[in-house]
């Protein structure tokens, strides 16, 4: 039986459930007033992701704070981003227990991101099974490789737009690799890191198509344009830090071994787990993966 682990990026779908209720303030507490709408909803993503994909193993990786090698190399490292709402704060233990008692392994690593545990095992894995990895993040594409897609999410549940090296191709012009590059030139206001300022995803897309990596642009940058080549001049700092916070690492120091990781879902524990919780509307999604 070909192996096939469906590799979770817990904080893209547990915040993306969280916003997607909180905007209509449905928080779903339980009658001890703990919200779970978060976990509810990264429940179903789960699910419907294990029923989609039908994957032999499945791990679940997360972030364990927000201090990381990057934030000691970058102070202004995703500054911009508000602190969690207090309704999710509590959720964030509570969806770690749900995992585990589906019986799935919960991956994390102190002064990392969640990012780096799916890159480092990803990897790992990619030696002897297939790998999809599940997430809404377009950063993780990057990972892409001959074994191992990306699954980003869309809209509603059990809708994906996944992506080999071809399809990524065919939508970036672009390898995966490159958008490493792509990403430390043009910036990202997301995680809040300059890039060389002036320059646009288009413009950068451009040269690294002609020029295929950073070094390469900048051995020609007599060739650029004048503007061009004074923008890159002005940020080389700035572009070689931009290029390493843009890495996911893949050899951080986690692993699992892949038999711990194998689907083996006990019902009455995952029962037991929701009553506990009272997600009394989950029962039917339950009963697609067990």
């Amino acid at each position: 039986m070909t192996k096939k682990v469906l590799l979770i990026d817990g904080m893209a779908l547990l915040f993306r459930s969280f916003f997607a209720t909180s905007v209509y303030n449905r928080f779903m507490y339980t009658s001890k007033g703990i919200p779970t709408n978060a976990v509810q909803g990264f429940v179903k993503h789960m699910i419907s992701s294990m029923e989609a994909f039908n994957p032999t193993h499945v791990v679940c990786c997360w972030d364990m704070g927000s201090k990381t090698f990057r934030t000691e190399m970058f102070d202004d490292y995703k500054a911009n981003r508000p602190a969690p709402p207090q309704e999710l704060i509590p959720q964030f233990d509570l969806v770690k227990e749900v995992v585990e008692a589906f019986d799935i392994p919960n991956i994390g690593l102190a002064g990392y991101e969640a990012d780096d545990c799916l890159g480092t095992l990803a990897k790992s894995y990619s030696e002897e099974a297939e790998v999809i990895i599940l997430t809404g993040d377009q950063d993780v594409l990057q990972l892409i490789t001959e074994n191992v897609k990306v699954a980003l999410l869309q809209k509603g549940y059990g809708n994906y737009e996944v992506l080999d090296e071809n399809g990524f191709y065919e939508k970036k012009g672009l390898t995966p690799r490159q958008l490493i590059d792509l990403k430390a030139i043009m910036g990202d206001s997301s995680d809040n890191y300059p890039g060389v300022k002036g320059i646009g995803e288009k413009t950068a897309s451009k040269l690294l198509m002609e020029y295929q990596t950073v070094e390469g642009i900048l051995e020609n940058i007599h060739s650029l344009t004048k503007s061009q080549r004074q923008k890159f001049e002005d940020s080389l700092e700035l572009l070689h830090l931009s290029r390493e916070l843009a890495t996911i690492k893949c050899d951080v120091p986690v692993s699992c071994d892949l038999p711990l990781a194998t689907i083996t879902i006990d019902r009455d524990k995952v029962m037991d787990k929701f009553e506990e919780l009272e997600f009394n509307g989950l029962h039917s999604f339950v009963s697609k993966v067990c």
